[in-house]
């Protein structure tokens, strides 16, 4: 989601799923000002809701950001029927572990 459609968001609402555990920042003071700004502007976000919009775009931008390594395997072929090669960077570990926390914290959630 980049931050464009994340004001879209605001501007109609939505919920997702929570973890059970909660994170606790402390901000600096500009950026706190700004937060404060942000729950002014949008009256039906609370500021941890706007946090968690902010930190959950932060996160996405960062995972679009990681360049492609081109590994030596072969993975499929684009429509010219040229190669592609599979991404030895950091975006299929990111992925990777980013599953597995997935499923440690729905398991978490779901024994509650």
């Amino acid at each position: 989601m980049k931050f464009r459609e994340l004001l879209e968001t605001w501007e109609r609402s939505a919920a997702e799923r929570r973890t059970p555990k909660a994170y606790a920042v402390r901000l600096p003071m500009h950026d706190a000002a700004k937060l404060a700004t942000l729950a002014e502007l949008f009256p039906g976000r609370s500021e941890q809701d706007l946090i968690t919009d902010l930190l959950s775009t932060a996160l996405d931008e960062i995972e679009a950001a990681f360049p492609y390594v081109q590994g030596n395997r072969i993975v499929s072929e684009d429509e010219q029927g040229d190669p592609i090669y599979e991404d030895v960077g950091l975006t299929p570990r990111f992925q990777a572990l980013t599953r597995k926390y997935l499923e440690t914290l729905s398991a978490e959630l779901d024994e509650e």
